[in-house]
Order: structure tokens, then sequence, then C-alpha cells
């Protein structure tokens, strides 16, 4: 492995003052650089030795820089490649990320932001993670990762091994993690409530060269309208009452690391432009601040509703959905992998147990028949509520009995609006009650907006002790 100080780094740019800063920046850093001023000149050194990484503006007198990229990856190189683009050129660089490209900067290139891409790109052995434009990565294929020990699909990192199941689904997942991972492209992972879509964005941050850096969570429904460019970009002292110190926003404290942005499709438009110009300039302003400050985070959003839909609606930014959607990852429903209940059991069983200090019960094969049966709309999520409920109701050490049918779970009222709103209505009362008719808290229970809980609170009248206008709950 190479060490920062032995790298080897090829620049490619036409206009000889920017290869030059660009080469003497670098020299600075330590390492050993090659130029080219082309792409003729840029093969030729890539045909006599391999290097570290490789930097490349977009243009070139014969040819885009992006050309030089997708020969790399056809070629398998190893080497990390980073591109240059003109500003304002979100779409060259998303096809950049698309095409395999580690890692995008935008003229005027900022120095620090550079040393720090190149850093990161040479931060792990060159050839430990695929390009993402690679069909190298297939499920069942030893795939090397940048984490302490290689890993293949199913192994590796703690968080991709809790990604229980073998199915033919769950091993492309897991397959498309790995290969995603190299990289610092955006990834969106889509999927329906309760399938594990925060356990990937984990997976993906643990198998990176990033997995020292922190991982922040963010559930994008949950904070209240009028808060959130404060906790996404910080705020200095005095920005706006009751800010008594300077706060660090979540950008700011992902730095170095992953910020995985969920339940993306609930920012509304005004904080979704914001957003956009963050992830793509790299600098975020905080709240009465004069100045911007340079950020340095991976962004992994996540989201169960169509985000398609939502841009042909004009309910979300096309421009913000292409820069997140640069990656995805479609995480399956239960349902489409019931092959896998078996093992998701036991591992569920399991940490139910060991939680409770319970001894873990036998799954009898009429129990997993009632399971397999079921038709888990709640995905795993639902799955492990009842092993949760079954545990503690199951006797001697059999969940048989503890497990309903289906024909328990499904019933047929007489009228159906009101029979749903009953469940609802059910359902948000006893959440509201668990935090207190604390209404922010209760919506981020059920991965639900602010909005759309006072919006069904009014709906189905249900009574609480505290007005629309609790201190708790800012407007």
């Amino acid at each position: 492995m190479s060490t920062p100080n032995q790298a080897h780094i090829l620049v490619i740019d036409d206009e000889p003052d920017l290869r030059t800063l660009y080469e003497l920046t670098l020299l600075r850093e330590g390492y050993r650089v090659e130029a080219a001023a082309d792409l003729a000149q840029a093969r030729v050194q890539l045909q006599e030795r391999r290097f570290d990484a490789v930097i490349t503006d977009m243009r070139l007198p014969d040819g885009l820089g992006l050309e030089l990229l997708r020969e790399m990856v056809s070629q398998q190189r190893p080497e990390r490649c980073v591109v240059i683009t003109a500003h304002g050129s979100a779409e060259n660089a998303v096809e950049a990320l698309k095409a395999g490209a580690f890692d995008y900067l935008t003229k005027p290139v900022d120095l620090k932001q550079f040393r720090s891409v190149v850093a990161s790109a040479i931060q792990t052995p060159a050839g430990s993670s695929l390009p993402v434009g690679s069909d190298r990565a297939k499920p069942g294929h030893d795939l090397a990762v940048p984490v302490p020990r290689a890993a293949s699909p199913g192994d590796g990192s703690p968080t991709l091994q809790r990604l229980v199941g073998e199915s033919t689904v769950m091993q492309a997942v897991k397959a498309r993690i790995v290969k995603v991972a190299g990289s610092m492209a955006p990834v969106l992972i889509q999927g329906e409530s309760g399938t594990g879509k925060e356990l990937v964005a984990r997976a993906v941050h643990d198998c990176s060269h990033r997995v020292a850096g922190p991982f922040v969570a963010v559930n994008c429904g949950a904070i209240p309208e009028n808060l959130l460019e404060a906790e996404f970009f910080g705020a200095r002292k005095g920005a706006y009452t009751g800010s008594a110190q300077d706060r660090q926003g979540y950008f700011q404290a992902a730095k170095g690391g992953t910020l995985f942005l969920d339940e993306i499709g609930d920012l509304p438009l005004a904080m979704q432009s914001k957003l956009l110009r963050a992830i793509q300039e790299r600098v975020v302003r905080p709240l009465g601040s004069a100045q911007e400050d340079t950020v340095d985070v991976r962004v992994v959003s996540a989201t169960h509703k169509d985000l398609g839909a939502a841009v042909a609606s004009g309910h979300f930014r096309q421009d913000l959905y292409y820069r997140l959607n640069v990656i995805e990852i479609q995480v399956p429903a239960l349902r489409d992998r019931r092959e896998d209940l078996p093992v998701l059991c036991q591992d569920l069983l399991g940490r139910i147990c060991r939680e409770s200090g319970l001894p873990v019960p036998d799954l009898s094969a009429q129990a997993l028949a009632r399971l397999q049966a079921h038709p888990f709309n709640g995905n795993v999520r639902e799955l492990e509520n009842m092993l949760h409920r079954a545990v503690a109701l199951g006797e001697n050490n059999d969940l048989h009995m503890a497990i309903p049918t289906i024909e328990q779970v499904v019933t047929v009222p007489d009228n159906l609006q009101d029979f749903l709103d009953g469940q609802e209505r059910g359902i948000l009362t006893k959440v509201l009650q668990e935090t207190g008719f604390n209404r922010t808290a209760a919506a981020a229970k059920l991965g639900i907006s602010l909005r759309q809980m006072r919006y069904r609170i009014a709906r189905l009248e249900i009574v609480t002790p505290n007005s629309d206008d609790s201190p708790d709950e800012p407007q």
C-alpha cells in the first residue's frame, strides 16, 4: 500500500498555468506528479505506468476527460479518477460520477478542497474498490472494499452483515453497496417503509473510505420548517431568537463522513433549492454568518415515495432529483424475498431475546407457515414487531399460537373508511400518549412530517392537551 507521501498522481489539463498550479500544490504535499496536456499524452503515460490517482479536466483539446475515464473503467484500471468541470456544469459532474469518477471539482478550483479530494482518492490502496461503472461486481464474487479486511456480499463490515438474507435480490443489494462505496457519488436509496433503508445507508458508509468519519442521520420530515436551515447549515449566536451560542449544522457535523438524509421527499421546495446549492458547491452559509463553510461530506438519501412522480407534479425539484439520484439502490419489500424469512426470524429473535434476557424460542414449522402467509405491508419492521409480541405472549417456548393467522389479521369491515379511520386514530393516540403529546416527537416516531401529523389530528378529531401554539413545537 502506498503511503500519501509515495503516491503517484497524473494531472491532465491543457492550460499551462493551471497545470503548474496543480502540480506545485501536489508536490508541496509530498506526492510524485506527472503531467499531460491532452488525452494523447495522458494515454501514453497510462500505458507506461500505473498511478494512485488521475486528475483530469473535462474539456481537453483532443476530446473529453470523460472519454479517458470510460476507457480506464473498461480496462479495469485501479486508479481513482477526479474530474474537473466548469463552474455551473452540474450535468457534467453527474455524468462523470455515473461513469465511474471517484469525485469531481468545479472551476475555479478551491485548493483546500483540491487537496482534500486528492487525499481521499489515495487514502486506500489502488484497486481496493471497484469503479461505479464496472460490471465486475456481481453477487457471489469476492469484492475488495476499503475496510480493514476484504469483504464480499454478505461479509465484511458489521453493518453489511446485519443485512440478513441470501435471496437473489438481497445478494444484489449487498453487491451494489460494495460496488458503489468506493466513490463520492451521491446515493439514493428507495424502498417501502420498514425495509431497512437506513441500514443500507450505514453499510454504504461502513464499506467506504469514510468509515472512520461520522455517520449523521437526519429525518427530513421531523424538522419544523422554520428550523430547517439552521439545522442543516448551522447558525451563529444571535442569528434568531433564542440562539445563545453558535450551533453546528448537520453538514458540519458530518465533515469527513456521510450525511444520510432520510425521507428526503418531505423537504419543502424552498429548502430543496438550498440543499441543491450545498451539494453542488460544497459550501454552506450558517445563519447569521457572512462567511461560507467548505463541507466535505458524502450525501446518501432515502425515500419511500416515488420522487419521479413528485418531480412530475412539481413537488420535488428535478435538478435536485438528478443530483441525488446519481446511484440508486432499490431495497426490496419483504414479500419479494420470503425465502429470507427463516434466517431473518432467527436473527431478529436472537436480538430480541438478548435485549430482554429471555431464552430464544423455537420457530416451529407451524409458526413459520403463519409468517409466510402474512402480507407484511410493514416489511421487516412489522416482522420485528410481530416477533416482539410473540415472544412476550408465547407460552412454553412456542411462538405458534402467539402469531396471528392471516384470517385474524385481515378482517372485512362493514365500512372501510370508518374502520381505517379508527385504526389510524388508535395508532396516533397511542404514539401521542407515549411522547407526552409532543406532536413533533410523535411525527418523527411515525415517520411523517409535523404538517401531516397536525392534519391527521384535525381530520380525526383527536383531542390533545396541547394547542397548535404549544412552545415545544415551533411554527
